[in-house]
């Protein structure tokens, strides 16, 4: 149980770069994970290739990459990794598990790793040829004997160390690679803000076309009421002129019908409309009739007086330039 809690606790002190046990000093981010410094400070000079190094003369700015854990962006003052604070805890645990274990990582398991064909050996080199680790005897009289071999630990450290350059350079990538989707989707965002700020300003524009046209339309109907008006009121007039000459002259036929009706030669001479006599003061009914016969009643409109056709418009002139509206180019 108690070698099953040291595995566990182990597992929690690997760093997720380089998968060894965090070496000192060990800087915590801002998502609460740990790095080591070194991995820490690898994965950022990766992610930000034109970050000034801490020695330089040159005052350095800031820079981000992401949390190799969780992917979290952790963005980096001036100080660059140096900024992040360490954690003791975590470098105190391991202090405590190393004095308690008194072993390297992974010693417990390298113990009964022993060799299928010789059963006593342990497996301590690595065959470079064969790319399997082996035993010592393997290498003297087995299968290995005409290979080269170098020693286990070298092997290892170098393959872990590979391993952990080609980490830091895939979370690298993938830092640059979420940076450009970022950039991309800003892109995104601004050709949306952007094409809604051009449909504003078109649809005004329109606005102001509507207006102009509602405007000019206005004033052609005015034009074409103020005419329309002007010839009903005179033509208007001649019909009210018109008719009080007929209501006249049908009065004066009237009285003219009833003096022929009268029998009496006499009488009809002493009637008013006669012309003679002390009761006659008023101009005798056969003058009148033809004064009112002579009455000159040539006014009329002038023939196609009634005609408005020379309010017609040509817009096809003006339709066909609107068709030829189109966005500018250039500056």
């Amino acid at each position: 149980a108690e070698a099953r809690s040291m595995e566990s606790l182990e597992k929690q002190l690997i760093c997720p770069i380089c998968l060894e046990m965090f070496s000192k000093p060990v800087v915590i981010l801002p998502c609460q994970h740990n790095l080591c410094r070194k991995c820490a400070n690898d994965v950022f000079q990766a992610s930000n290739p034109l970050w000034q190094s801490r020695g330089s003369s040159a005052v350095p700015s800031g820079g981000r990459f992401r949390c190799p854990s969780c992917r979290h962006e952790v963005v980096l003052d001036r100080h660059g990794v140096y900024g992040l604070q360490r954690n003791l805890l975590v470098e105190n645990i391991i202090d405590i598990y190393k004095q308690e274990s008194a072993r390297p990582l992974h010693a417990k398991a390298e113990q009964h790793l022993m060799c299928e064909e010789h059963e006593d050996e342990r497996i301590n080199i690595y065959c470079l040829r064969c790319e399997a680790p082996t035993c010592s005897l393997c290498k003297v009289f087995g299968a290995h004997k005409d290979c080269e071999v170098a020693p286990l630990p070298a092997v290892y450290q170098r393959q872990k160390s590979e391993l952990s350059d080609g980490i830091a350079m895939l979370v690298a990538g993938n830092d640059r690679i979420q940076a450009i989707i970022t950039q991309m989707e800003e892109i995104c965002h601004t050709i949306e803000e952007n094409g809604r700020r051009q449909k504003q300003h078109l649809g005004l524009r329109f606005d102001a076309l509507y207006g102009i046209l509602e405007e000019r339309k206005k004033e052609l109907l005015q034009s074409i009421a103020a005419e329309q008006e002007a010839k009903l009121q005179r033509v208007r007039g001649l019909i009210r002129q018109y008719g009080d000459h007929l209501e006249a002259s049908s009065k004066l036929v009237e009285s003219a019908i009833q003096a022929m009706e009268e029998p009496q030669m006499a009488v009809y001479l002493q009637r008013p409309l006669a012309g003679k006599g002390p009761a006659a003061p008023g101009v005798p009914l056969p003058c009148r009739i033809t004064d009112m016969s002579k009455a000159s009643m040539s006014s009329r409109p002038e023939p196609g007086y009634e005609n408005m056709d020379h309010f017609s418009i040509n817009v096809d002139y003006v339709a066909e330039m609107l068709r030829t509206i189109e966005f500018q180019t250039g500056a």
